[in-house]
């Protein structure tokens, strides 16, 4: 997984409330295990829509979407945030969030960070204009407007997102400890490890 301590750039002024996962990405993408290509399809059903956000050229790789409260709704399909990651959305901001939409977007490198609906209506009006900064060290959102938003963030998953790590990486963290107790394992319990 790739850091993350800081986005900036134009954010999407989504603001829709109640956006479930089947809107992010619908249905008939989920054919694919891969993380690519998913961009495509995402916001679909919206994209159909005359005059849509998501491909007007003037929020065209957008890496903030601002949406409305209880983003991500629905089902737990983690292709919702592989199709946002894969047409550039490094960060949702919201009033809330599913716990599922969250997780999965933390998983997957995405902020997900909830803000008071006052300070979403704000970053919805400078987004219609000018870029947004979000500084994930300090957790505060900002704009050349002097607004400044402070947000909360499970430390956990601000260590995870700050360093890149995910499963994996927290794992090869412990790379040194694994060999040992393997090492110890075969010496105490031969006939648990096979020999190679």
């Amino acid at each position: 997984m790739k850091a993350i301590k800081c986005v900036s750039g134009r954010a999407y002024p989504f603001g829709r409330e109640n956006i479930d996962t089947d809107i992010i990405i619908p249905a008939k993408w989920l054919k694919t295990i891969s993380r690519t290509g998913l961009g495509e399809g995402a916001f679909e059903t919206l994209r159909a829509e005359a005059d849509n956000m998501f491909d007007n050229p003037e929020y065209a790789g957008s890496p903030i979407l601002i949406a409305g409260d209880n983003f991500g709704c629905g089902s737990s399909r983690e292709h919702a945030a592989w199709a946002m990651a894969d047409m550039g959305i490094a960060a949702v901001i919201a009033p809330s969030f599913s716990d599922i939409f969250s997780g999965n977007a933390f998983k997957n490198g995405m902020l997900a960070i909830e803000l008071p609906q006052e300070a979403v209506d704000r970053l919805m009006e400078v987004a219609q204009t000018d870029p947004i900064h979000i500084d994930l060290e300090n957790q505060v959102v900002t704009t050349a407007f002097q607004d400044r938003f402070p947000f909360e963030m499970d430390s956990f998953r601000k260590n995870c997102l700050l360093n890149g790590l995910d499963e994996i990486g927290l794992t090869m963290q412990r790379d040194n400890a694994i060999t040992d107790h393997e090492a110890d394992l075969q010496q105490q319990q031969p006939w648990l490890i096979p020999s190679r």
